[in-house]
């Protein structure tokens, strides 16, 4: 993705760039030699330097060239990051199934945390909801890392799990489920949220089987009044920092409402493609007895079940990514 060239000779175009700043040093560096280049054709002109001038003029020119391919990259890097953010809250909740439900979801979430080392990027869990087999009720995690949302924003929907759990004395295979929710961060939120609609609670922060639980009320809860949609953090020691990494979830929570109803007036267009990626969609089944991953939307199928919920993705994604290229799946 480029940004679209600006003629640098534009003083408008040239201030929108001193106004951003990532390129308002390049930008004033800029404007100085484009300076010093209308000196020197003034001095060219009146024959006082010569070749001399030529020479100098030239390599204001080579200068003024490398500056702005510089400008126009972090402006299209920007613009790229804007899109596709680096940071990404990452949700699973169990469905279906009970124990077994909350046990997949906790594989699910293991699988992307393990993904997430593979890649080099940071995991955080910001809240969990555990079960007394260690299985996830719902857990929720930040991660960060190069391309995290490019990679991982295909994520979203109801995945299914076919197994004989270790409790089924009967051999009969039970279908459970699990919904994923990947939820962009960006830097320049699209909604504003008015603050008199926010309602906290505030409780303490503890570990499963009520380890190390905090004295002080530092885990928060925001509420948005309007929607009902709610953001819980956890994991840090202060209750503002908790309130920040909450907001920053209730706002990425908000965005995405939005941008499916706006999906909502589109969807008999979109059926055929992806879909909206209403978390009610099963996306994807893991069949464990065929070893077998089947995604439903692009009606494809993987096998090395234990590979795959040790973090090697890359071939679903892989897939995704060739598919987005040539339009055949809606971003």
């Amino acid at each position: 993705m480029r940004a679209a060239l600006i003629n640098m000779d534009d003083a408008e175009a040239l201030s929108r760039y001193k106004e951003n700043p990532k390129t308002a040093y390049l930008a004033v560096e800029f404007a100085r030699l484009t300076n010093e280049e209308k000196e020197l054709h003034e001095l060219s002109a009146s024959g006082e330097l010569g070749e001399l001038a030529k020479d100098e003029l030239a390599q204001l020119s080579e200068q003024k060239t490398a500056l702005k391919a510089q400008m126009d990259k972090i402006l299209a890097d920007e613009k790229s990051e804007e899109e596709f953010p680096n940071e990404v809250i990452l949700e699973v909740r169990a469905g279906v199934g009970g124990e077994e439900a909350a046990l997949f979801a906790a594989e699910l979430a293991g699988m992307y945390s393990a993904y997430a080392g593979l890649q080099g990027w940071s995991v955080k869990k910001l809240s969990e909801s555990q079960t007394d087999i260690g299985g996830y009720k719902e857990a929720v995690f930040e991660i960060r890392g190069k391309d995290v949302y490019k990679r991982l924003r295909y994520e979203t929907g109801v995945h299914r799990v076919q197994r004989i759990p270790e409790t089924e004395k009967s051999g009969r295979v039970h279908t459970s489920t699990a919904s994923v929710l990947v939820l962009p961060i960006r830097k320049k939120p699209k909604i504003v949220i008015n603050p008199a609609d926010i309602e906290m609670e505030f409780s303490r922060s503890g570990g499963a089987g009520g380890q190390n639980v905090n004295k002080v009320e530092t885990a928060v809860r925001l509420i948005h009044k309007p929607t009902g949609i709610d953001a819980r953090s956890t994991s840090e020691r202060s209750q503002a920092q908790n309130r920040e990494r909450a907001m920053a979830v209730l706002v990425a929570k908000l965005e995405r409402q939005h941008e499916e109803e706006q999906i909502a007036k589109h969807m008999a267009e979109r059926q055929e493609n992806l879909g909206s990626g209403d978390r009610s969609e099963k996306i994807r089944t893991y069949n464990v007895l065929q070893d077998r991953v089947t995604d439903h939307r692009l009606k494809e199928n993987w096998h090395n079940l234990p590979s795959i919920f040790a973090g090697r993705i890359d071939p679903i994604l892989d897939a995704f990514e060739e598919k987005a290229e040539d339009g055949s799946v809606a971003e």
